[in-house]
């Protein structure tokens, strides 16, 4: 991330993501070549539109906004809103599929947060270059 968030200052974050996922393919091809001729494409069409779905919003759009926005603050700053996450995916998880959240889960979301805060207000400094 650090890396990326440097390089989408001067390239923008859309390149940044094409050119590691260009970088990235030649290493991913050979296992998904091997396991598509072992296994064959036999998965159904729902699949793989939700493959595709996964592939092109979750990881390409996605990482677009993500690498623009360690360009604007800086990668210290902005990567740590990341570790909200699990936070996030927790009060997902009660709304939408009715978990139960214990109160130790909530005392452990708590101390991220806490952390994510103090790690947001640290003193950053910038290395121009």
């Amino acid at each position: 991330y650090a890396e990326g968030g440097r390089l989408a200052r001067t390239l923008g974050g859309w390149q940044v993501i094409c050119w590691a996922l260009v970088l990235a393919a030649p290493l991913v091809c050979l296992p998904v070549g091997l396991a598509l001729w072992q296994h064959g494409a036999s998965a159904p069409p729902m699949v793989w539109l939700c493959f595709l779905y996964v592939a092109l919003v979750s990881q390409l759009l996605g990482f677009f906004a993500w690498y623009h926005g360690l360009a604007l603050g800086g990668v210290a700053r902005v990567s740590q809103l990341q570790l909200l996450q699990p936070f996030f995916t927790l009060v997902a998880s009660a709304l939408l599929l009715h978990e139960q959240i214990t109160p130790a889960t909530i005392l452990v979301a708590l101390v991220v947060m806490a952390a994510v805060a103090l790690g947001r207000r640290a003193p950053v400094r910038r290395v121009q270059g």
